[in-house]
């Protein structure tokens, strides 16, 4: 499948190269710099840009002082008659971070913007522009579409390694000129503080970038910033974010390993001083909407949420999931009844509603965690489960309830194209969903894939469990636990959807962008 050719992408590298000097990092130090206050207002953690629709998108920006800022966009890179957008100002209650939405855009269009600085006392005095580009949702179905996903980033231990060339996925990622990319979690180990080296199986050392915040767990508003901040250090993944719009969710490592409502960290985690993992929950979320560009969520308000829908034009939607903020404690999940299960109640009939009201050929369910495959939790040292699977191949139980609910009401009311993306378990997989091999048997077909890590730790494949009738397709992952990024098994997922067919392919590849596994689908099937 052709897909169109980004122009003027050596403007956006420029302006991204320009932003990332201040943050050149001394090879041999392997630590961030400390940043001057002299001069005008810098960019120099790059730009972003998130929930792009026909007509709007959003902007992020991040000054290293109080700042105006002002977004500028215009139809080439020459900026000729280019239209202005004065945006909020950037102080220390969202720690300098700010996000403009533009509006009135043309559709199915290029846009190319730029983001300058103005010192609020001075607005003549700006700072060095930084620019990036995206392109709007089309409104005609005969435009292609293509996205990637993936996550688990900085994981484990494994930070920005200078030795390799950082985060290089991305520069992968971008060579494939998506129209954007989907997060789907883990875009931070908060839990996972990053030393200056680490030992590799073959006696050699890997070396880390380092920060004060990530020196330790994340309990402050000030430290869960920092791990935001962490990644934007990387090259990499500044000039991808100037090139690609993201739609972002998140899973448990913005918070802590397998957190949910309501827990307390015991004393086998001596690392925490702050107990109260509701505490430590809201913080995160603030720290998470500061430093990315979600439309349903403004930093510091109480009423924004992260489930949403994004509609990609005729072709996709796709239902953004959020299997952290509603979920019921994590048990042997073998209960009888479970009412609240993985999304809670009222997210779980919001999304019954959005599927059946949808009329886009795709529906695709961007789920942070898997739905057959388990994830155990030994947090606390309990044999207790952390997605939806407990190993039980018989009829639903516990969080199986939710989901069984859900397919049942995606097969009956005949929704057609629904596709299952979701990473977490740190390989990659193809799992197709078969009534004729499950215990639960009131479905139709499906395909849930699976991607990541981006930089962490990779992890053997997970136990399938078989009450929904998995089978796995393929898989590539290691055979040992936690290995570096520096051997290899990291991944990421492309979607491509034919504008003139409708047919869907999803390819599995890894990080050089090798692909290992392609899919192709039908549209116009409730089941496939």
């Amino acid at each position: 499948m052709s897909h169109r050719p980004l122009p003027g992408r050596r403007s956006v590298l420029r302006g991204s190269l320009a932003a990332s000097a201040a943050l050149t990092l001394p090879v041999a130090a392997g630590a961030a710099p400390a940043l001057a206050l002299s001069g005008r207002p810098r960019a120099d953690w790059g730009v972003q840009t998130g929930d792009v629709t026909s007509g709007s998108g959003l902007v992020w920006v991040r000054s290293d002082r109080p700042a105006r800022m002002v977004v500028e966009t215009a139809a080439t890179e020459s900026f000729r008659h280019a239209r202005r957008w004065y945006g909020p100002l950037l102080g220390s209650g969202t720690d300098f971070t700010g996000t403009t939405r533009l509006h009135g855009l043309p559709a199915g269009e290029q846009i190319h913007y730029r983001v300058l600085l103005a010192d609020p006392d001075d607005p003549r005095r700006t700072g060095k522009p930084v620019e990036g580009t995206f392109r709007t949702v089309p409104t005609g179905r005969r435009r292609d579409v293509r996205f990637l996903w993936s996550g688990d980033l900085a994981g484990q231990g494994w930070g920005i390694n200078p030795d390799l060339g950082g985060y290089r996925i991305y520069d992968a990622m971008s060579r494939l000129d998506p129209d954007f990319f989907l997060c789907s979690g883990d875009n931070i180990y908060a839990d996972g503080p990053i030393t200056a080296t680490q030992a590799l199986p073959d006696g050699t050392l890997w070396r880390n970038v380092t920060t004060e915040e990530k020196s330790k767990v994340a309990e402050t508003l000030a430290e869960f910033r920092g791990n935001f901040r962490y990644n934007l250090l990387d090259d990499n993944l500044r000039r991808f974010n100037a090139q690609v719009p993201s739609i972002i969710q998140w899973d448990d490592h913005e918070v802590r390993n397998n957190w949910y409502p309501g827990e307390v960290i015991t004393d086998s985690d001596p690392r925490y001083t702050e107990k109260s993992v509701d505490v430590l929950a809201v913080r995160a979320r603030r720290a998470f909407s500061e430093y990315f560009p979600i439309s349903t969520l403004r930093p510091g308000a109480k009423d924004g949420r992260v489930h949403r829908v994004m509609r990609h034009g005729p072709l996709l939607d796709v239902f953004v999931l959020d299997m952290r903020t509603y979920r019921n404690a994590n048990s042997p999940d073998d209960q009888t009844v479970d009412p609240q299960g993985i999304l809670g109640r009222e997210q779980l009939e919001w999304l019954k509603r959005e599927l059946a009201r949808s009329r886009a050929v795709w529906k695709v369910i961007a789920s942070d965690m898997p739905i057959g495959l388990v994830v155990p939790d030994a947090t606390e040292g309990r044999p207790n489960i952390e997605a939806v699977a407990q190993g039980d191949p018989g009829a639903p139980l516990g969080r199986e309830l939710q989901i069984a609910e859900l397919l049942r009401f995606v097969k009956h009311r005949r929704i057609t194209g629904t596709v299952w993306l979701t990473a977490d378990v740190h390989h990659t997989s193809a799992q197709h969903y078969q009534p004729s091999r499950a215990a639960f048997t009131d479905f139709e077909p499906f395909w849930e894939f699976v991607s990541g890590p981006l930089n962490a730790g990779a992890f053997p494949a997970s136990a399938l469990d078989n009450t929904f009738g998995p089978e796995r397709v393929f898989v590539k992952a290691p055979t040992a636990s936690n290995v570096s990024p520096a051997g290899g098994y990291q991944f990421f997922g492309e979607v491509d959807i034919d504008g003139h067919s409708g047919e869907l392919t999803v390819r599995l590849r890894e990080q050089d962008g090798t692909v290992l596994f392609t899919q192709v689908l039908q549209p116009g099937k409730v089941g496939q």
